[in-house]
């Protein structure tokens, strides 16, 4: 038997058809991508939300991500599919991509910060289930160290005289709004196996696959715990330098230093490097404060708690710059934004996006909701519906009245939600706001005016936007001299999308 299983191995190892569960953020670009890239091979996305499957198979994909479209239509229907036909993709296929959601933990032991497993682990038992044969699974979700090693243990509880299932992890580094370029030029594609013959023989068949347009050298081969790891750090690693910028803009804003200036030069050092030092009103995403309090949970677990209380600390800044450009907007307003018009502009995590996972926007839209705001956002990429759900979760509205209903107003564009506004907010730095006609905006506001630029995607037009009547607030750095006086407030309170809620509402 050990010989069959040995052959068919030898036989599969090119890989022909791929199956992918999960047609999320990573799973829809990651496929579509390959298969761009390797015409012969056959990919099948599936997924158990109909809509969105639909979605993938129309003219209007589910997620907004720069050149996807364009990729989507020249493979789809010839060598990329979309289907909710889980069981069939899982037999027919020969490697088996596992991009499913997970989420940090709002319940349980872990609440908070551990990664919720469920959906990877049903995916597990799935595929056992109804597989044969020889199969590669591959994890590509954003999972904690060591859930490999779960997976394997789900298939060798239930093992088949007929079945060799390896399992590999494959993190996914792609950035959206750029992941099709990401994916098509990577910095390094990570694959980790098992160190046995029967591992490494999987690892060598999935870099086949990369190596249809991937330089072999930056090809990067380890064992499981190091491929799950490295993806913890690293994300850990690019929201450690966000929040180090953000807690000097702290210091440039009570200084009279300018932040820019300083992220410049610190970056102009060849050692620092010039990425990722770019001050904001806070990071967001999927990925970022997940993998940190990934990583502090798993460094609490091993008992290394002077390392988990270093990388809370990240977690930590990007709260307080969230509470300070919020506190700032509140006491500017005369200590009230009760009644008052807010335009909100951008609900994306960042641009070229329309993912609003984590995004800041929601944390800012919280706080001035809480103060009895009127918020009338716009964003060109974020949905509607999207918008209203994120402003429903029960950490945000928790009146049983609708909160979200009654005081918040999605517009159409930028005119329209700063048409007889006390302020502007603006959140996401899409490009299109530079292009404003603020003079015409300025006119049609109450006096006076405020522009909070939470994404210093302004910075040109500072001097032109005073010269019209605007008081100019931005991050790290003092702009207007003689503000209109303020009286100071408390402290904005904490909260976090993923605890759970105090009490439920009726949405």
């Amino acid at each position: 038997m050990e010989q069959q299983l040995r052959n068919l191995t030898e036989a599969m190892f090119e890989i022909k058809k791929i199956c992918c569960i999960g047609a999320g953020y990573v799973g829809g670009p990651t496929c579509s991508v390959i298969a761009h890239m390797c015409p012969e091979i056959r990919i099948t996305v599936v997924d158990v939300n109909q809509a969105r499957i639909e979605a993938w198979n129309s003219n209007t994909l589910p997620i907004y991500e720069p050149g996807l479209k364009e990729v989507v239509e020249l493979c789809r229907g010839k060598n990329l599919f979309f289907s909710t036909d889980i069981d069939k993709a899982i037999q027919e296929s020969d490697l088996i991509f596992i991009s499913v959601n997970t989420p940090t933990k709002v319940y349980g032991m872990g609440k908070g910060r551990a990664a919720d497993l469920k959906h990877i682990e049903s995916c597990a038992r799935r595929i056992v289930a109804v597989s044969n044969g020889y199969k590669i699974v591959t994890e590509k979700s954003t999972v904690p160290v060591r859930a490999a090693e779960s997976i394997r243990r789900i298939f060798q509880s239930n093992i088949k005289p007929d079945l060799n299932l390896q399992v590999l992890s494959n993190p996914e580094f792609l950035a959206e709004g750029t992941a099709v370029n990401d994916l098509k030029n990577p910095d390094r594609v990570l694959i980790g196996g098992d160190d046995t013959p029967e591992g490494q023989e999987a690892v060598q068949a999935l870099c086949a696959v990369y190596e249809h347009w991937v330089p072999k050298n930056k090809i990067i081969t380890t064992n499981t715990w190091s491929s799950e790891l490295s993806k913890l750090v690293s994300n850990a690693f690019l929201a450690q330098r966000i929040s180090s910028i953000n807690s000097i803009s702290a210091l440039c804003e009570a200084t009279g230093a300018d932040v820019e200036d300083v992220a410049c030069a610190v970056g102009m050092d060849h050692r620092i490097g010039s990425k990722f030092l770019k001050a904001s009103v806070g990071f967001g995403g999927s990925c970022f404060q997940k993998d940190v309090l990934n990583l502090v949970y798993l460094c609490e677990a091993l008992n290394l708690p002077e390392v988990a209380q270093y990388w809370q600390q990240v977690i930590d800044m990007n709260d307080y710059q969230r509470r300070r450009f919020a506190s700032r907007i509140i006491d500017c307003l005369f200590n009230t934004a009760t009644d008052k018009k807010i335009a909100l502009l951008g609900f994306a995590f960042k641009k070229d996006t329309g993912d609003t996972r984590e995004s800041s926007s929601i944390y800012i839209s919280k706080y001035l909701l809480d103060e009895g705001a009127n918020l009338h956002i716009f964003d060109p990429k974020v949905r509607k519906e999207q918008i209203i759900c994120d402003l429903s979760h029960p950490s945000i509205s928790q009146e049983a009245s609708g909160q979200a209903s009654r005081l918040v107003t999605i517009c159409n564009d930028a005119y329209e939600a700063c048409d007889r506004a006390h302020a502007i907010v603006i959140c996401t730095e899409w490009d299109e706001f530079k292009l404003l006609d603020y003079e015409l905006i300025h006119k049609n506001m109450l006096k006076p005016a405020f522009i909070f630029d939470g994404r210093r995607v302004l910075d040109e037009l500072h001097p032109k936007l005073q010269k019209l009547g605007f008081q100019v607030e931005t991050i790290g750095k003092k702009i207007t001299v003689q503000r209109i006086p303020f009286t100071p407030t408390a402290e904005v309170p904490k909260f976090s999308l993923q605890e759970p809620p105090l009490k439920k509402v009726k949405l």
